[in-house]
């Protein structure tokens, strides 16, 4: 039996208790009523009575007692019934408490499953994307030095567009920092999935923007992406830039104590004209460095 089934069986188990309550309530109420019409016939006979009077009134009193007696037999049945309805109530209780249980273990069996499964095709998908970046890759770096075509790749979760990235991107462009940036880059039609490992190949630098939105469950891409920025990184040392945006340490510690463990820019102190200055530091110096 379902626990659905059985709270219905505990709701029609409340209502014929409340009906049975009600029903005792309306019986004590009858004998309590009768009991002072006793009283009050009682008061009523005094030394002047006379006994045809006295007569009636002592059958007036019996007729009470009689139905005294049958109220008082009824409460006992109803009393009874009240004691089995509540100890049934008490039983199915139990039951939809087990029942609930045991449906709390099938779902959370569930969700294990579906999210393992998910789980492994993330990282089938991370796997061929981080496989395909180390080959595009391998194919730049012999004429790595001029071969860049943007000077940072953008890295980030769509929700954060309006809030920060699109402010960024412009103060980038502004500086005449060459942008990766799918908006962009990413036409109608064309494979996403070609194009940023395009953009991750041929960018200098990869600014990773971590918020909530950026590390949630289901962000396949942002996920992909920054696999893919640590695997170049692997090759062409110091590449990813982190930017906390909207986050805390210990959010980042969770998802990456790696990236948590980098000096990053955060949107808490600093605007996107601040960031964007810092940005073009570090471009300058590895272009010094290059020239070195």
């Amino acid at each position: 039996m379902s626990a659905d089934q059985t709270r219905r069986e505990i709701n029609q188990l409340d209502n014929e208790i409340a009906s049975l309550e009600k029903k005792r309530a309306d019986l004590e109420q009858k004998e309590a009523d009768r009991t002072r019409k006793i009283n009050d016939v009682q008061k009523s006979i005094t030394k002047n009575t006379s006994a045809s009077m006295l007569s009636s009134k002592s059958r007036q009193i019996q007729g009470y007692q009689n139905e005294i007696a049958k109220y008082s037999k009824d409460k006992a049945d109803v009393t009874k019934k009240l004691a089995d309805k509540r100890k049934k109530r008490a039983e199915k209780s139990v039951k939809l408490q087990n029942e609930e249980a045991a449906d709390r273990k099938k779902e959370e069996k569930a969700q294990k499953t579906i999210q393992q499964g998910y789980e492994r095709r993330i990282n089938e998908l991370s796997t061929q994307l981080n496989h395909q970046t180390t080959v595009a890759l391998q194919q730049r770096v012999p004429d790595k030095i001029g071969s860049e075509e943007y000077d940072v790749f953008i890295s980030h979760a769509w929700e954060d567009k309006e809030a920060f990235v699109d402010e960024f991107v412009a103060e980038l462009s502004a500086l005449d920092i060459n942008v990766w940036y799918d908006k962009q880059q990413i036409a109608w039609g064309d494979s996403m999935r070609a194009k940023i490992d395009k953009g991750l190949a041929k960018s200098k630098f990869g600014v990773a923007v971590i918020s909530p939105n950026y590390i949630a469950d289901g962000k396949y891409w942002t996920k992909a992406e920054l696999d893919g920025l640590f695997q170049l990184e692997s090759v062409n040392g110091k590449m990813l830039l982190p930017i906390w945006h909207n986050i805390t340490k210990k959010e980042v510690m969770e998802y990456s104590p790696i990236i948590a463990g980098r000096l990053a820019m955060t949107t808490a102190s600093m605007t996107p004209k601040e960031i964007a200055d810092e940005l073009v530091k570090i471009l300058k110096n590895a272009d010094l460095e290059e020239l070195a």
